[in-house]
């Protein structure tokens, strides 16, 4: 067993969960949405395991690293982060809602590794001279775990943009929209900050790499593109008082703005992050 046939089989689990938690919000079935869950927590044991195995691996190759250095292993590590957090936040919450906006966007990303799009490349191969730096592992966990706490706000956004102001059929059981909202400022509260320090850490390894903090690199503007919107909505929340549904749809577009940063720049503009895709 190697750790591409556990993101394989990570892929059919995360579709499962997404599943479970459709059947869950239409019955409301403690069981189904218990089993959802289970799913999520299986998928990022999963995606722990195949991480360790790929770090072992690259050791015995005399390649030792951090699982974290092309898009594929990034993109496992993105998946692992929503999985986890999602589960932190269901538990403190005590809300299952957020399951079938959250866990269709882990399955793509997953299933997008185990399919080898664009850019996937799942042998182990040795560093470039770049990722050869202490700094890779503090800029890409910072940088990931943000992007897992801003997919559950896309993803508690999205439910409260859907719900509305309707009380009837399945929308009598999504919780207040209060709690919708609350919960996506917690996430921007937990993504900003370690946005803001994957921000940090990367001009570090920017100037140990390339000799320069910032170059205006298409993914470092995109970062910062990123970080200015996550900023003006906290800065409209403490300043102007911005809830609800504009608050819900400035959420949305930072989310975009990070698949985007991620995956666009990666795919579409030639940079000097253009390594994340060989």
């Amino acid at each position: 067993m190697n750790d591409t046939f556990l993101v394989s089989i990570a892929t059919f689990v995360s579709l499962a969960a997404f599943v479970f938690y459709m059947v869950w919000i239409t019955t409301k079935k403690d069981i189904i949405g218990k089993t959802g869950l289970f799913l999520v927590i299986a998928n990022g044991i999963l995606l722990t395991i195949s991480m360790i195995l790929r770090t072992v691996e690259s050791f015995k190759m005399g390649w030792p690293r951090a699982p974290f250095t092309n898009l594929y292993e990034s993109m496992v590590f993105f998946s692992w982060s929503i999985s986890w957090l999602y589960v932190l936040f269901e538990i403190r919450y005590k809300t299952r809602v957020l399951g079938p906006f959250v866990t269709p966007v882990n399955f793509l990303i997953i299933a997008y590794t185990a399919l080898e799009g664009p850019g996937i490349v799942k042998e182990i191969q040795p560093l470039v001279p770049a990722l050869k730096s202490n700094w890779l592992l503090a800029h890409v966990i910072t940088c990931f775990l943000s992007y897992g706490a801003f997919a559950i706000s896309f993803g508690a956004s999205l439910a409260y943009i859907l719900k509305g102001d309707k009380t009837d059929g399945i929308w009598k059981y999504f919780p207040d929209k209060n709690l919708l909202d609350e919960i996506n400022y917690k996430a921007i509260l937990i993504g900003f900050p370690l946005l803001t320090l994957g921000i940090i850490t990367g001009a570090a390894w920017a100037h140990y790499a390339w000799g320069s903090y910032w170059s205006w690199d298409p993914k470092e503007t995109w970062s910062l593109i990123t970080w200015l919107i996550y900023a003006a909505y906290l800065h409209a929340r403490f300043v102007s008082g911005w809830k609800g549904k504009k608050a819900a749809i400035l959420s949305i577009v930072g989310f975009m703005a990070v698949l985007f940063t991620y995956l666009g720049v990666n795919l579409l503009i030639s940079g000097l992050h253009s390594y994340a895709t060989s």
